[in-house]
């Protein structure tokens, strides 16, 4: 049995990622490990800001949606389903025609 010490970094989806390069007695494969867990204090990071619309924003993008409806971009699709299968340039789904 060996030891490895070295800082490791927690993801948020339980993942663990070794902060060190990997010693060269360590061989490609499964390995048994035995984690010690110390308090680590992190650097103060800084808090993001929540980010809230504002009503001018709103109205703007408002108006800029009404403008896009107005030119109707896609009035030239009179059937929408042969469209997407135009533009989908796929292979043809099972079952489907």
């Amino acid at each position: 049995m060996k030891t490895l010490e070295t800082d490791i970094e927690i993801g948020a989806d339980g993942s663990v990622k070794l902060l060190s390069p990997l010693p060269a007695w360590l061989k490609p494969g499964r390995a048994h490990v035995l984690m010690t867990v110390e308090s680590v204090e992190e650097e103060e990071k800084p808090k993001r800001s929540k980010l809230t619309a504002t009503p001018e924003m709103i109205a703007r993008r408002m108006t800029a949606l009404e403008e896009i409806r107005k030119l109707n971009p896609y009035r030239h699709i009179t059937n929408p389903v042969e469209w997407q299968r135009e533009m989908r340039e796929g292979r043809p789904l099972p079952g489907r025609d």
